[in-house]
């Protein structure tokens, strides 16, 4: 092995690397779920002679975007498979059900992590709505902000242009709760089984609930709106 080659492979981060580096963003990740996303086609990490999982930085941070669209917006597997499928093309496509287009280079960095001045000047918005959107518990409470929080900031602001204040939402935070605890509770069989991958199965197909049960919201409120 050359030098070169050497060096290489010592920038190189096993399975057990990777969750040290990404566990504390997202706790649920784990070698079961790091294999099912390798066998979805969502990631390609290089094997050994001795056929161990190898990971380069643009693997990490490919994997923390991936994981990021999970948790922030809810996208199922097959979404964000297409999704990534687009930028690898060099397209430049929007995040499904975001206002946010993302050039190809920015899957190799880390997601923002925003002071709450930041977050602010940001989103746009003035220090009385994001302390109304915190006391609403429609963004979180505390430092550091993510894209999601951004996100919610900025439909705030819109939404405040018409009258519409987080107050006026304060149930989402309930509302969702509940879907949650009923998405939990179907899934509870899955969850309880013993089978490698059945946890990152069972994660996957929470979201997939989690973004029909969103569908059905949508719909009945364009009907109400007779939209």
């Amino acid at each position: 092995m050359s030098a070169q080659a050497a060096r290489k492979q010592a920038g190189l981060l096993s399975i057990g690397q990777v969750l040290a580096k990404l566990g504390p963003e997202f706790p649920d990740l784990s070698p079961s779920k790091l294999r099912f996303l390798e066998d979805q086609g969502l990631i390609s990490p290089q094997r050994t002679a001795s056929g161990y999982r190898k990971f380069d930085s643009a693997d990490l941070e490919r994997l923390r975007y991936i994981l990021t669209l999970q948790r922030d917006h809810y996208l199922p597997l097959k979404v964000i498979l297409g999704h990534l499928d687009d930028i690898d093309a060099g397209r430049t496509p929007q995040i499904p059900g975001a206002n946010v287009r993302v050039e190809a280079p920015s899957i190799l960095g880390a997601e923002r992590r925003l002071s709450r001045a930041e977050l602010q000047a940001e989103a746009g918005a003035s220090k009385q709505l994001l302390a109304d959107a915190i006391s609403a518990q429609l963004v979180p409470g505390a430092e550091p902000f993510g894209d999601a929080a951004v996100q919610s900031l900025k439909a705030l602001v819109e939404l405040q242009r018409f009258g519409i204040e987080p107050r006026h939402l304060r149930g989402m935070r309930q509302s969702a709760q509940r879907e949650a605890a009923l998405i939990e509770s179907a899934l509870k069989p899955m969850r309880g089984r013993r089978e490698i991958g059945s946890q990152a199965k069972a994660a996957e197909a929470a979201r997939d609930l989690a973004g029909q049960i969103q569908s059905v919201r949508e719909l009945l409120t364009r009907d109400a709106l007779g939209a």
